[in-house]
């Protein structure tokens, strides 16, 4: 029986990080890719993932405004956010986490973990989602 995988927003233009998502993912996840600032309010409309990942370094989407989009939507306000961004830029670092991003780590830690670390902004989440019931935290 074949059952629906949940998916993940992917707001990564970069192709060596949007590849080591697609290769940490594929198995367990759809991913559907935001190749633009307007693509993401369109794919969140559409889809509801179950968590949305962020280059905060990305030179074609600007992941604040993302990260705003997101959490001033009541569909989307929800939804786990992972991020990551260069580890000496502290304050893009304090900047997403004051916005309300989920989880931000290093490039390195991202890349050697991609799919922990979307499994456990996933497990810890509240939200509403077709993840399975045994990754949801007991707190919710």
């Amino acid at each position: 029986m074949e059952t629906s995988e949940p998916t993940i927003l992917v707001a990564v233009t970069d192709i060596f990080f949007y590849t080591k998502v697609r290769d940490a993912l594929k198995a367990d996840y759809q991913l559907q890719k935001a190749r633009t600032q307007q693509d993401i309010a369109g794919k969140i409309a559409a889809t509801t993932p179950a968590a949305v990942i962020l280059n905060l370094n990305d030179i074609t989407i600007d992941a604040f405004q993302a990260i705003q989009t997101l959490k001033a939507n009541p569909q989307s306000k929800t939804i786990p956010i992972l991020a990551f961004a260069n580890h000496e830029e502290v304050e893009t670092w304090n900047r997403a986490k004051k916005l309300g991003v989920t989880k931000i780590v290093s490039r390195n830690e991202f890349s050697a973990r991609t799919k922990d670390l979307v499994e456990e902004i996933i497990a810890n989440s509240c939200q509403p989602s077709a993840v399975s019931s045994e990754l949801k935290a007991d707190h919710c």
